[in-house]
């Protein structure tokens, strides 16, 4: 049995690559081991233990994890005088017997329903020989990652997962394979989740599930999705979020929701990742073109402001020219506020990485240039549109890129710049929300003037 005084006086230091789910684990995984005594440092180069919490969706994940794991061969020596690394997520959970090939300096790999075990995983670790790998990526494991303790690497937001796993196994996609099939949490856990995270500051809550709009399904009983979100609005929290939908099972209810619930924000990422219905159906995708512009439309009628964004892949094998063009045509006819794009990356155990006419490089490349153009463009006429009003923004604290500049978001989830006042302290300011006047808009963002007293 693992105690609080098993792992005492280790420093701990975690690296998250990947979606909203992932980072969500990694404040599971800080709030675990923090209850187990070790204690959070600012660099790897301070930590007894590092933990990597990785995404296998995408090639470029895969290579930036090997990079930052074969680094710590070279780090300096940790305070206890031995560095323990961990590699949890996806990765760990799809190919933990080859990560001994490829990141020889891993100690631990867990899997994505292991992150209860992890401290027995470091103890064991520390108490063998340097240079064995401890594995644990068992599937049984009947709780769920949000009953373990968090640390919140932002006071202000709280992720809420209201379900884990996916049942739709598209064809270029490993995470059903990785993550499991759905299940979805019983609805008064959910609820009394937010409260909780609302009574300790939290501004928004994010709803994560791999498709939100299925919940409930697997359990008897429950609201549906639109009906939690209303309930969720009706906590009192000032924002709701939600991510990712699945275009084949979103419904006028949870339109009608955002519409009518004030907390809920007008913000809808809705995942069409390509605009030519052949390769959507070879994608496993379930509704073509016609379909997607139909919710669009229907979306953006229904919700006062709205702003829809989506995921888009490029070089999905057998992509012409032709299937590329619908793309891009899609993201003007759907106004599509903002896009993930993305190069097709194949993924060992789908079926798309057997699929003929893999797309050449160079082409997936010189297309991804043109989709992100014109992604850019519709995004910058909807910044445009916001030019002279006053935009309510929750603050999230200092540009990384620009002294004395203060970075939140919008309802819409549009990205707002904003000097900071004279006199006025980041710190204080951060977690607030005020009211900016908009002077300018660029592609990525807009800027202008806080006006008024923050709240």
């Amino acid at each position: 049995m693992i105690t609080p005084s098993s792992l005492p006086g280790l420093t701990y230091w975690v690296k998250t690559f990947g979606c909203q789910m992932n980072f969500h684990e990694a404040e599971r995984v800080s709030g675990l081991l923090e209850a187990h005594g070790l204690i959070p440092v600012a660099t790897p180069d301070e930590a007894d233990v590092c933990v990597f919490m990785t995404c296998c969706v995408r090639e470029k994940a895969d290579t930036h994890l090997a990079g930052q794991v074969s680094a710590m061969a070279s780090a300096p020596t940790p305070p206890s005088g031995r560095r323990t690394v961990a590699i949890g997520g996806c990765i760990a959970q799809r190919d933990a017997e080859n990560v001994r090939k490829s990141m020889p300096r891993a100690d631990i790999a867990f899997g994505t329903q292991a992150l209860p075990r992890l401290p027995e995983l470091i103890m064991r670790s520390r108490a063998a020989r340097a240079g064995r790998l401890f594995v644990d990526v068992e599937e049984p494991y009947d709780a769920f990652s949000s009953d373990l303790p968090q640390v919140r690497a932002n006071a202000w937001r709280a992720w809420v997962p209201i379900m884990y796993g996916c049942n739709n196994f598209c064809t270029y996609c490993v995470v059903p394979y990785v993550r499991g099939r759905e299940r979805s949490r019983e609805a008064e856990d959910i609820l009394a989740e937010v409260e909780r995270a609302k009574a300790t500051g939290a501004r928004e809550i994010y709803l994560l599930g791999q498709n939100v709009n299925s919940y409930g399904h697997d359990l008897e009983g429950q609201p549906s999705f639109a009906e939690l979100l209303r309930e969720v609005a009706r906590t009192g929290v000032d924002r709701v979020r939600f991510t990712s939908s699945h275009p084949k099972d979103l419904t006028t209810h949870t339109l009608d929701a955002m519409a009518e619930e004030p907390a809920i924000m007008p913000h809808l990422h809705l995942a069409a990742q390509s605009g030519s219905d052949r390769i959507l159906k070879a994608m496993g995708r379930r509704y073509g073109k016609a379909d997607y512009l139909a919710l669009a439309r229907e979306a953006h009628e229904r919700v006062p402001g709205l702003a829809l964004t989506t995921d888009l892949i490029v070089g999905f094998p057998g992509e012409t020219e032709e299937d590329f063009q619908a793309t891009l045509d899609l993201v003007d006819e759907a106004n599509l506020q903002g896009a993930y794009t993305f190069i097709y990356s194949k993924r060992a155990g789908t079926k798309a990485a057997n699929m003929p006419n893999q797309v050449p490089s160079e082409v997936t490349h010189a297309r991804l240039e043109r989709l992100a153009e014109a992604v850019q463009r519709v995004s910058a006429q909807a910044h445009e549109k916001l030019k002279g009003s006053l935009v309510e923004v929750l603050v999230e604290g200092p540009s990384k890129r620009a002294a004395g500049i203060l970075v939140g978001h919008s309802p819409e989830n549009f990205t707002v710049h904003f000097p900071l006042p004279e006199g006025a302290d980041a710190k204080t300011l951060t977690g607030t929300i005020v009211d900016v006047d908009v002077k300018d808009a660029r592609s990525f963002y807009v800027q202008g003037e806080i006006a008024g007293d923050a709240r």
